[in-house]
């Protein structure tokens, strides 16, 4: 699973990273650890808007939903079940970069988690990477606000993750550099399920 990242590269860095721009540079706050249950804003890229980097809600809100609550449930989105689960089937087309350099994992050192050792988890290719996300477009009915908003994928640990998350034995998607724009453009979802996976590495924090 992956409930927590890490996104504090300058914001000149990202831009240079993915060649896109933010539209609202101002609305950028490097943070060390953000919490996706804040389900704050976060910098994506969007397969609509590849050259701009927009700010969009963690925790999908599919158009159909009369409220956000549905948002506490869908921070992440198993992959291999995207295309069938009601909240994320109309947005499998709507493809985003989710932009980190970081996320936290915990392993547990009992059986039933009360103690834990905790992960800064990193690609070791990638300063600055992004998972694959989907997005979708949600108005309020009571305020008639829009909200963008989207879920991280995640698939089957590989062997590091599954020593380290080894209550559920998930981890998120994180994209190849090379791959960026093949997530984007469409590519069937399962190309990027395990064991598809870059190599990544793992320090206690």
């Amino acid at each position: 699973m992956c409930y927590r990242t890490k996104l504090n590269a300058v914001l000149k860095d990202i831009e240079s990273t993915f060649n896109a721009r933010f539209i609202e540079p101002e609305s950028y706050a490097p943070t060390d650890e953000i919490n996706g249950f804040s389900f704050i804003k976060t910098p994506v890229i969007t397969n609509e808007n590849q050259g701009e980097i927009e700010m969009f809600n963690w925790g999908l809100i599919p158009f159909w939903a009369k409220d956000d609550k549905i948002r506490k449930m869908t921070l992440n989105a198993r992959i291999e079940t995207i295309k069938e689960k009601p909240a994320y089937r109309n947005s499998v087309i709507n493809r985003c970069l989710v932009i980190a350099n970081g996320y936290y994992e915990w392993q547990w050192l009992d059986s039933k988690g009360k103690e834990k050792k905790k992960y800064l988890i990193t690609p070791k290719d990638q300063d600055i990477f992004a998972f694959a996300g989907i997005y979708s477009s949600w108005k309020n009915p009571q305020n008639h606000e829009l909200v963008n908003s989207y879920s991280i994928l995640t698939t089957d640990a590989n062997d590091l993750m599954s020593e380290i998350h080894n209550s559920k034995k998930r981890m998120p998607v994180v994209l190849k550099n090379e791959d960026r724009e093949n997530w984007l453009s469409g590519s069937e979802v399962l190309n990027f399920a395990f064991p598809y996976t870059v190599e990544l590495e793992a320090k206690i924090i």
